[in-house]
């Protein structure tokens, strides 16, 4: 049987259709998808996100254990700020992707996929060693993304009175905590908002709260389509162990410097480095008819051939677009023309940048669909 987060009574009297998702019964829409997506890109939406898990890393050893276990440099942040990354294997595979929040020179919380928390912990756990660190997931914790251009504002006004005037001072990628409730300038949409992690017990109240001033409850597939419209990897699908940050468009989260930090994955990534990666990660515009999914592969202009990761309906874009890995050659290059064989059949695309859209703005230029 599915686990199920505190908001899942809430959900089915949303009408939600749910789906397994990761061992979690989630939401998948409660409605229409489309004007879910619409509601975070032109208003607010929110997202129970309960099912990833918080990790909260506490001792005297914390940063230095982190440095050795991130192939991002948490030394390098200031107190209350976050840091995206990767934690990755000896040979340089990606384990998973994670956000760390500094909360203070001895405490972090690192917040993990949900298909991925027991493998995360455990490995986490194991690479303790002689560190004076804890590593303990938070499961009597909620999380619950308020995502779009309205979104703080709704938020501010339903915040412990202690905790609304910080939370109204949050930059991008900071965080404020107040006692068990926290929250983070962060997301997964590429719109600006609140991550909120909270006791079990209050998320019900704030959620209703929410509704009650107008956010509009989203579920995983509006969640999907603002990611890939946003260029943000999904763990499992655009990464996984047999990839690595450098082929999977991540090299800019891996702190090279200082020289003598030796991360765990690091001499293995190195290598790959030196050599150049063979692969590359690229966004692609669907110029045919069709609708591009995973696994569908894609011929490059110079013969070679890649497939893609992600795909969907783009509603911002009204476009089909999705993420590719392909030979890194000239022809893998923004803007070179590709086929992408659906259903047997081989349709024109174009190679983009992986981000299409980000704070509501389209950032790739469109011709005029064909009718």
């Amino acid at each position: 049987m599915s686990e199920q987060t505190a908001l899942h009574a809430l959900h089915l009297e949303a009408g939600a259709r749910m789906v397994d998702f990761a061992g979690w019964d989630m939401p998948v829409n409660y409605g229409s998808q489309i004007e879910e997506h619409h509601a975070v890109r032109r208003d607010a939406g929110m997202f129970d996100v309960s099912h990833m898990t918080a990790v909260d890393v506490v001792g005297e050893g914390a940063t230095d254990y982190l440095r050795h276990l991130l192939a991002g440099d948490v030394s390098t942040a200031d107190k209350g700020q976050a840091v995206y990354g990767c934690m990755l294997n000896h040979d340089g595979g990606i384990l998973d992707d994670l956000i760390t929040y500094r909360i203070s020179d001895n405490r972090y919380r690192i917040v993990v996929n949900a298909g991925t928390t027991a493998k995360d912990v455990a490995w986490m756990q194991q690479q303790i060693g002689a560190h004076d660190v804890s590593v303990a997931p938070r499961r009597d914790l909620c999380i619950i993304a308020v995502q779009g251009p309205n979104a703080r504002e709704r938020v501010v006004p339903l915040l412990p009175d202690a905790l609304r005037s910080r939370a109204e001072q949050i930059k991008p990628f900071h965080c404020a905590k107040l006692d068990e409730w926290f929250i983070g300038r962060t997301g997964y949409t590429g719109e600006d908002g609140f991550e909120i992690i909270l006791p079990a017990r209050d998320a019900v109240s704030l959620w209703q709260g929410l509704a009650g001033l107008g956010v509009r409850p989203c579920g995983l597939g509006a969640r999907d389509t603002l990611r890939l419209e946003a260029g943000l990897n999904l763990y499992g699908q655009d990464m996984d162990e047999s990839t690595n940050p450098l082929i999977s468009a991540l090299g800019w989260t891996v702190a090279w410097e200082p020289m003598d930090r030796d991360f765990i994955g690091r001499d293995a990534l190195l290598k790959v480095k030196e050599k150049g990666p063979e692969q590359k990660l690229v966004g692609l515009l669907l110029e045919g008819k069709g609708v591009l999914r995973s696994h569908q592969p894609v011929h490059l202009s110079d013969g070679g051939a890649g497939e893609t990761t992600s795909g969907s309906f783009a509603p911002t874009l009204e476009r089909s677009i999705g993420f590719a890995r392909v030979p890194a050659s000239d022809a893998a290059k923004t803007g070179q023309a590709c086929e992408v064989e659906i259903r047997g059949k081989r349709v024109p695309a174009k190679i983009m940048p992986l981000r299409f859209v980000r704070q509501g703005k389209v950032l790739v230029e469109l011709q005029e669909k064909t009718k």
